[in-house]
Order: structure tokens, then sequence, then C-alpha cells
């Protein structure tokens, strides 16, 4: 069985809607957050206190986009996956590590300095510069998302579900305002998807059978 460590809408969501969109059973563990402050026996879980925590018999996983990669190889081949023979597999590949590493990671600064530090520690001029970084970077989608549905080889893969997380934590942080037309219509597609939606409802009603807040965190992590 797998079972993944999920706070509502942080990180673990790119796991939890591939999950839904291959149709794996698994088992959902609600956690507040921050786990590493309000559930402290998750630390003997993760002892990096983060989440994702994913585990699948013996393997342990703590990267969003790395499970999103071992469940599309493993589990969804040919669907969520693209594989090395396919033309498109090195496209597939970036795509996957570029909503991580390029998207997500100037919106964590972004959240740090408007909503997590003390008031007298927020940069506001620090926030706009990483919101202009991420805006910058997705923007480069656009002319392609003009062109076709998904990011490559044809079809929605774990590469929309990456670059897809980026978008819903730009839309809780209030930065969706800005997006470029065919990005924007891009993320209507992806909100759309019955994967998505199911993995929506069930993370919210996890949460409240877990008796955990079903609203999202204020942070990623």
């Amino acid at each position: 069985m797998i079972t993944l460590h999920h706070c509502v809408s942080a990180r673990s969501f790119r796991p939890l809607w591939a999950l839904e969109e291959i149709g794996v059973p698994y088992e959902l563990k609600m956690l507040p957050f921050p786990p590493r402050v309000h559930a402290r026996a998750f630390m003997e879980v993760n002892p990096l206190g983060t989440i994702p925590a994913f585990i699948d018999d013996a393997l342990f996983m703590t990267e969003s986009a790395a499970i999103c990669q071992y469940l599309a190889a493993r589990y969804s081949p040919g669907a969520l996956d693209v594989a090395p023979h396919e033309a498109e597999f090195g496209r597939y590949l970036n795509f996957l590590h570029f909503g991580e590493a390029t998207l997500t990671f100037p919106q964590t600064l972004v959240l740090r300095y408007t909503q997590l530090e003390p008031p007298e520690r927020r940069q506001p001029q620090v926030a706009e510069d990483y919101a202009k970084w991420f805006l910058s970077r997705l923007s480069k989608l656009a002319p392609l998302l003009e062109q076709q549905d998904y990011l490559c080889a044809g079809r929605f893969t774990a590469a929309d579900i990456s670059v897809g997380y980026a978008l819903m934590l730009a839309q809780h942080i209030g930065l969706d305002d800005r997006f470029a037309p065919p990005i924007a219509q891009y993320w209507t597609r992806l909100q759309a998807r019955d994967g998505f939606i199911r993995a929506m409802r069930a993370q919210d009603a996890a949460a409240r059978a877990q008796g955990v807040s079903p609203l999202a965190a204020p942070d990623t992590r």
C-alpha cells in the first residue's frame, strides 16, 4: 500500500494529484502545517520535518517532483510517463523539474517576505522582485501553450502536474491575476481534469475526517 503524508494544498499535492490521475490505491495521512511544529511524531517518519513523505513498500521519498516521476514511470507508463524512446522524453524531464526548481522556488520567497516573517521583517520589494522573477519565467510557456493543450508529448503528463502545482500556489498567493492569457487558460484546463477534482476532494475529506483544518496552509513545506 502506498502512503502519502500531506498538508492541505502543499507541495505534496503533486503526488496526490498523480495518484488520483493514475487510480492506484493509497492511504492519505493529513498533517497540520507545519508538521515539524504541530505534529512532532511526524519527525519519526521524516526527520527533515517536511512534506511530502511518500512510502511504497520499502521505498521512502520526500521530493514532490521526483515522486511524480516515480509514480508515472512505475504505475502509468505511456500515460503520465514519457518513455526514454519517445521524442519528447528530454522536454518532459525538463518541464517536470522546471515546475519545482524554477517556478515554485521564487514563490516561497514571496510567501516568506509577505506572510511568514513577522511584520518588522517583511520585505515588500524583495517579494515583488521574486514575484516578477516567477512571472517572467512562467511567461516563457505562453507561446507553447498557445499552440497545444499540454506541455509535451501530445498529452497530459506528470510534467503538467509539476507545473500545475506551481500555478495552484500562485493562485493561493495572489499572482494568478498576472498570468498571460494562455497560462490562465491552461490552468483552467488543468483544474477541470477529473484527477485534479478528485485530489481536491480527497484532501478535503481526509482533512475533515482526521481533524485537520481543510484550509490551505500559509506555506508549502
